[in-house]
């Protein structure tokens, strides 16, 4: 049985983003971490101070890499929104690229992780943010350290959330190129790239699968796991996410203003108007938002897609993601499944660290997950 709980402790003890190559102690498996620089202007639309973040634009990425990597076939990690560090999903890194002798690629989304300022990962100084955000006002924001700088940002400009997915997205086609032409440091010249995804990372996912920029996706097959929602299924209130003035604001605008100003002369406009990848973003935000659009292409996708989701996930719930996918379900019934585990979990902590017996069957959860992505991608 697959030990996440101690592999989850060991391997960040030993994970450094600085560190070029990365041994794992009892593990032919190796983590090699590359070096990547952003074309993208996240300022472009927002016209923010963003792209004077040097963090977002030149930054580096893991790469789980197994002794025997010969298979011309890679995977591609996207993880959830907020999150600070790779700690939660180096266990995920290390037991896909085990079980599937896949090279693993775990990518950070834009001012996520090491994409960001170290500022935001000091509770300290954003306490003091959240003292001040509170003391603004009478409703009860579950604001948090750990979500204030997320917070503040897209409350301040919403359009940040697009911004920020769209130079992830254009950062994952530049990878792509890169593999395709033999450009890469590990994975070999036209490896065929898979996505394993969670949480927000299978928005976007879907997002690109479903406008397959420069037709790098064709073949990809996705797995989602706690993800595959429009965004107007999904409810982001949480102490680690975004506070509710931030997620009310967010919510609003994408569902109510966001139309509104691709009418009128925006920089943003034409991307979003005249490209497959812009009216896929467009489709994603609501169910009944270009809803013959959406559902044509999920039917095309139906054979290359899954998604686990967990009964008991308020951010993104099943019944979401069962309507989303509702067009392929219809097809072939083996998109989506409901699991449960038997223990105290949540959609930011699916796979939580007990000291008692309940870290077992943690263990036996984890490896039910690993082992049906495995079957999914052979």
């Amino acid at each position: 049985m697959m030990n996440y709980t101690s592999d989850y402790q060991e391997l960040k003890k030993i994970f450094d983003p600085g560190l070029k190559e990365i041994s794992i102690p009892r593990s032919s498996t190796r983590i090699v971490n590359i070096r990547f620089l952003s074309d993208i202007d996240p300022g472009e639309f927002t016209g923010k101070h963003d792209s004077e973040i040097s963090e977002n634009r030149e930054f580096s990425y893991p790469v789980f890499v197994p002794e025997e990597c010969s298979s011309r076939k890679a995977l591609l990690l996207l993880h959830g929104l907020n999150e600070r560090s790779w700690s939660k999903y180096l266990a995920w890194g290390l037991h896909l690229s085990r079980e599937t002798g896949r090279c693993v690629i775990l990518f950070p989304i834009s001012f996520h992780i090491n994409r960001a300022p170290s500022l935001w990962t000091d509770p300290r100084r954003m306490q003091e943010q959240v003292s001040r955000r509170i003391s603004a006002t009478t409703e009860r924001t579950l604001s948090s350290y750990a979500n204030i700088a997320l917070s503040t940002r897209l409350s301040e400009e919403p359009l940040r959330f697009f911004s920020s997915g769209y130079q992830t997205a254009f950062d994952i086609v530049k990878l792509m190129k890169q593999i395709r032409t033999g450009n890469h440091e590990i994975v070999t010249e036209g490896s065929t790239v898979d996505i394993f995804s969670y949480s927000i990372g299978a928005f976007l996912s879907q997002v690109l699968l479903m406008g397959n920029p420069g037709n790098l996706f064709p073949d990809t097959r996705l797995y989602m796991f706690c993800g595959g929602s429009v965004f107007s299924q999904m409810q982001g209130t949480s102490r680690h996410i975004m506070d509710s003035l931030a997620y009310r604001r967010l919510n609003d605008y994408y569902r109510n203003d966001f139309e509104k100003e691709i009418v009128r002369d925006h920089p943003f406009s034409g991307f979003l108007k005249s490209t497959q990848i812009g009216m896929a973003f467009r489709s994603m935000i609501d169910t009944e938002r270009f809803r013959t659009f959406r559902e044509s292409l999920i039917i095309k996708l139906k054979d290359r897609i899954r998604s686990v989701a967990l009964r008991k996930d308020r951010i993104i719930p099943p019944e979401g993601i069962i309507t989303t996918l509702s067009p392929a379900l219809k097809s072939k019934a083996s998109e989506i499944d409901v699991w449960d585990f038997p223990f105290d979990y949540s959609h930011e902590n699916p796979f939580p660290l007990f000291s008692n017996n309940s870290s077992k069957d943690v263990d036996r959860s984890f490896e039910r997950l690993i082992a049906d992505a495995r079957l999914f991608f052979a």
